[in-house]
């Protein structure tokens, strides 16, 4: 053997002994979890945030690659999908009610391909689809009775970004909650933005608009609201920019924790309503990987941690021990479904 043969050879056992190391061959590609946000952006500080980071504890956890695709429209939707199939990612996470159509044409298409998808649920179901959904309504009810409890103005407020029943949900717990309060104290407050009953009440027509959530923000205060809890996903942060400048009203976030998430706005957030969509998403990406998923629902409740009312952190001072107690067995009666939270 040449020299020269004898070097080329050597090096390639050597490159063979690190690739055994690694556990990898050049023909392995790394697991990819890949998501497909909605218009609101990656950073939103609320659903499509909130899935990342179940992305990335999967990421860190399970040793595999995240990626994900912005959607700047709904034009974008489908076109983000299909370049994640042809980059042939393990399971695709789409994010958000609007993507529902696109989803489903891509699961039909691509059988084969595994697919999540956050706040939908589709009927008859697909195999290769698991759908994450969320009875928001069970924490929004105990948010709602919560701000009764504490408004001094005797009235409250919500708002959402599109009305759609992945938005409508959380306000018509809300106002239920606010209804039962009533009930229960022969009170009246009163709630701004929103009839259950009627499905009507006030939107903003996007996710993005922080502007659109200050003005949204000052038309309920100016109408009396001491507590507003906005459901619109980055447009709320307008909302608390108002809120925080005006003073004497607080606001709950939804989705993830504020405090977390929007630190800035700790000092106003009274709680938030939480969507444990990480939790939900770590564990779809998982079972991809171990080679148990299976196409269908899973649905967060009270019962089982997968939505929660977070911590009051600094204005825990606002809610006495006798409303606390209260809350507590409201969230008993809902988990044993004496109380009702949905129209």
């Amino acid at each position: 053997m040449s020299k020269k043969l004898y070097v080329i050879f050597s090096i390639l056992i050597v490159a063979g002994m690190l690739l055994a190391a690694c556990g990898t061959t050049p023909d392995e590609e790394a697991f990819k979890a890949c998501q497909v946000t909605d218009a609101g952006g990656i950073d939103d500080k609320s659903f499509n945030a909130t899935a990342w980071k179940g992305a990335q504890d999967a990421a860190s956890e399970l040793d595999i690659e995240a990626k994900y695709l912005e959607s700047q429209q709904q034009t974008d939707y489908e076109k983000n999908i299909n370049a994640f199939i042809e980059e042939g990612c393990d399971i695709i996470i789409t994010v958000g009610f609007l993507l529902g159509d696109a989803t489903a044409a891509s699961a039909e298409a691509n059988p084969d391909q595994m697919f999540s998808i956050v706040d939908y649920a589709y009927d008859p179901g697909y195999d290769n689809v698991l759908g994450q959904v969320f009875n928001t309504d069970e924490a929004a009810f105990m948010a709602g009775y919560l701000a009764a409890g504490v408004s001094k103005t005797g009235k409250v407020g919500t708002f959402g970004g599109i009305q759609i029943p992945t938005v409508t949900v959380f306000m018509d717990g809300f106002s239920m909650g606010v209804d039962y309060y009533n009930q229960q104290k022969g009170t009246s407050v009163e709630v701004l933005g929103w009839d259950p009953a009627s499905q009507t009440g006030l939107f903003t027509g996007n996710f993005e608009s922080l502007d659109d959530g200050r003005a949204m923000g000052e038309t309920l205060m100016d109408e009396g609201a001491d507590v507003i809890m906005p459901v619109a996903g980055p447009v709320g942060l307008g909302t608390a920019a108002a809120i925080q400048e005006r003073g004497g009203v607080y606001i709950i976030g939804v989705d993830s924790d504020w405090t977390q998430t929007a630190p800035e706005f700790t000092n106003i957030v009274l709680t938030s309503v939480l969507k444990k969509m990480d939790v939900t998403t770590f564990k779809a990406i998982e079972s991809v990987l171990d080679g148990t998923f299976a196409g269908g629902v899973v649905v967060g409740t009270l019962d089982n941690t997968g939505v929660d009312l977070a911590p009051y952190h600094d204005l825990a001072s606002m809610v006495s021990s006798e409303l606390q107690s209260e809350l507590d067995s409201i969230r008993q009666g809902i988990i044993d479904g004496t109380i009702q939270t949905s129209p």
